[in-house]
């Protein structure tokens, strides 16, 4: 796994990336967190996820994907349902759901791009230790790096 600093949305947009992964609970919202910034700068995505089934248990592990297209620049966003659920306290993150969204992403984008911020750590409250190494072993062999978004760069968080 790479890491860099920096915003993950800006970077798919100036074409760094060919496809990014962030973490969505199973209740078609995308109301927070980097979601909400996907929802509002790439409104495909959002539409992939409305057209799965709100508060279906058994989208956990899977994914839905939008084409996005911006200027010359083409890239997938992946949502991973990684969660059920946005509310209750705890760990909300599903590490199972994590390591079959991740057999997907890797299953459908073998050989690109591929960037995600700390999926699973911040609204899901997971793990991160725990949540890298799922990603590493199931992105094995792949061009994936974490972006980490830097404190100074404002903006929503991810």
């Amino acid at each position: 796994m790479k890491t860099i600093v920096g915003d993950l949305l800006d970077l798919a947009v100036q074409g760094q990336f060919d496809v990014i992964v962030h973490g969505a609970n199973c209740q078609c919202v995308m109301g927070a967190g980097i979601a909400k910034s996907i929802r509002a700068l790439f409104p495909e995505a959002y539409e992939a996820d409305l057209a799965t089934k709100k508060g279906d248990r058994a989208k956990l592990g899977s994914i839905s994907v939008a084409e996005v297209v911006r200027a010359s620049v083409r890239f997938y966003v992946v949502n991973a349902y990684t969660q059920f659920d946005y509310r209750g306290s705890g760990t909300r993150v599903d590490y199972d759901a994590v390591r079959s969204a991740m057999k997907l992403v890797k299953k459908k984008y073998h050989g690109r791009r591929i960037g995600y911020p700390k999926l699973g750590a911040g609204l899901g409250h997971g793990d991160w230790n725990r949540l890298s190494k799922i990603i590493d072993e199931e992105l094995f062999d792949e061009d994936h790096t974490l972006v980490e978004f830097g404190a100074s760069l404002g903006g929503a968080a991810q």
